[in-house]
């Protein structure tokens, strides 16, 4: 057996040991109730799977995929919602929790509140018309191309209160220079995947500004330790967000997979 393999297993031993304590059974069995089997062998699953995740500790892993459990938001890379991304900071490999924009979208569909809520990308070659009187904007035309020009999200309440948040590109960028410290990190996911830190970034100034928000929406955007989102979320929601708060019961909305897979960074500082 060589030596990776062996280190491997190692890794993999420690890992399995700690989500066989019956105290961490019964978090996930208290989440998650008849799915807790299925989700720790997710855990299992993505930390075999990822080389920089297997050098964390197997504790603060199980820790921050008890994050998702408890949002109910699986962790599977592919779909999307939620991730468990290790970064390297002051030279230790450290596992964090991270909402997609997805996960946001899932959340906020939850409460029963939502009529609408579409994140998009504009295209070259479409009109983006601004109404600065109502915030309202709208857009004409068809695209001409394949290059991003900016990034919406549209929300409609079933009240029928509506609000649409639309950066272009360049607006995405300043903002991501001014909160991410990873930004110009060839590895970061602002460079590989743009588009999705886009829409996640639309999605959550809109939904921390102007939606309804439920206890599972405020824990998830307090409990997303991406370094793209403001300095302080809770002042963000205090300052901001609609007080009503709503606990609801829930299951699972399915939506198309799409692949979208974070990157492993090392560098000072998380990611997202």
């Amino acid at each position: 057996m060589s030596k990776e393999l062996s280190k491997t297993n190692q890794h993999m031993q420690k890992l399995k040991n700690v989500l066989s304590a019956d105290s961490v059974k019964k978090q996930f069995e208290n989440s998650l109730k008849e799915n807790a089997g299925s989700f720790i062998a997710s855990i299992i699953d993505l930390y075999g799977s990822d080389a920089y995740l297997q050098q964390c500790d197997p504790n603060q892993v199980v820790m921050e995929c008890l994050k998702a459990a408890t949002l109910k938001l699986p962790i599977n890379k592919q779909l999307g919602f939620a991730y468990i991304v290790p970064y390297r900071k002051n030279g230790v490999q450290t596992p964090q929790f991270q909402l997609g924009y997805k996960g946001y979208v899932q959340l906020a569909m939850r409460t029963g509140q939502y009529k609408h809520l579409n994140p998009g990308i504009v295209y070259e070659g479409v009109n983006v018309n601004r109404d600065l009187l109502t915030g309202q904007v709208s857009f004409t035309g068809e695209p001409t191309s394949d290059k991003a020009i900016g990034y919406f999200t549209y929300m409609e309440l079933v009240n029928g209160f509506s609000k649409v948040l639309y950066m272009t590109k360049d607006e995405i960028i300043a903002h991501a220079k001014k909160y991410s410290k990873s930004y110009n990190n060839k590895s970061s996911a602002w460079k590989t995947d743009f588009d999705s830190m886009a829409l996640k970034t639309t999605t959550r100034l809109l939904l921390s500004k102007y939606g309804i928000l439920s206890v599972d929406m405020i824990s998830g955007l307090s409990s997303d330790t991406s370094d793209d989102v403001e300095t302080n979320v809770a002042r963000d929601i205090e300052e901001n967000a609609n007080k009503e708060t709503i606990d609801v019961d829930y299951e699972f909305v399915d939506t198309e997979p799409e692949p979208e897979e974070p990157k492993q960074v090392t560098m000072e500082g998380p990611e997202f």
